[in-house]
Formats: structure tokens, C-alpha cells, sequence
């Protein structure tokens, strides 16, 4: 089965935002790059590769009336932001959710979303 696991960072401190970022000891930095690292070596993972800008810099794009209309920054809260996904090749639905588990931002005040995908 595949799945896309699509990160909520929540309240947790990422690298993007020096101030919370720094809230973190070193150590904690550094297992948070540790477990990313990890994380994406795990057999089955394909990571995104890139990293996303901070929601504010979104733009949301509706159509009404056969006009896409767009609106500066994300749709959905701050806290509730998508900050980042990746995609994983498992045998369960249970696997998914282990490796969910291992995502900094899960412990740290974010949440992950565990999604199948499609399969064609």
C-alpha cells in the first residue's frame, strides 16, 4: 500500500522560524535532524526533497463564477498549516502509522495525517 504523510507542524519549532527554533537546545536540533534523516533512509520512504516556505507565504486559489480569485497566505490557521509531506511504500496501514510516530513534529505539538493513496 502507499500513503502520503502530510506533516502539520503545529506549534512545533522548525528551523524557518529562528525564535522558536532557538527555544531548542542544541541536542534537540540536533535529534530533531537526526530523526529526518532517519526517517528519510527508512525503506519505502520517498521523501519530498525540498523544503516548503513558511505558510504565510501561501497563496489560496478559489474559483467562483469562472474566476480564480487568490488570497494572500493559507486558508486554514496558522497552527493547522501543512508544513511538509512525504510518501511511503508499507505493507499495513500500521506500518504508516509507526513511522508517523517517528516524525518530530508529531511529538512536538503537530500532527501527522496518514492518507492512502489511489493505486492505479
Amino acid at each position: 500500500m502507499k500513503f502520503m504523510l502530510l506533516i502539520h507542524h503545529g506549534t512545533t519549532p522548525t528551523p524557518n522560524d529562528r525564535e522558536a527554533w532557538a527555544t531548542l537546545s542544541s541536542e534537540e536540533q540536533q535529534k530533531v535532524y537526526a530523526d529526518y534523516r532517519a526517517i528519510n533512509e527508512t525503506p519505502g520512504v520517498t521523501p519530498a526533497s525540498v523544503q516548503m516556505q513558511p505558510p504565510e507565504t501561501a497563496t489560496t486559489v478559489r474559483v467562483q463564477n469562472g474566476k480564480a480569485l487568490t488570497t494572500d497566505g493559507p486558508f486554514v490557521e496558522m497552527k493547522e498549516a501543512l508544513g511538509g509531506y512525504l510518501f511511503f511504500e508499507a505493507d499495513d496501514l500500521d506500518a504508516a502509522i509507526e513511522l508517523a510516530a517517528r516524525i518530530p513534529a508529531a511529538r512536538m505539538g503537530g500532527a501527522i495525517e496518514v492518507r492512502p493513496l489511489v493505486e492505479r
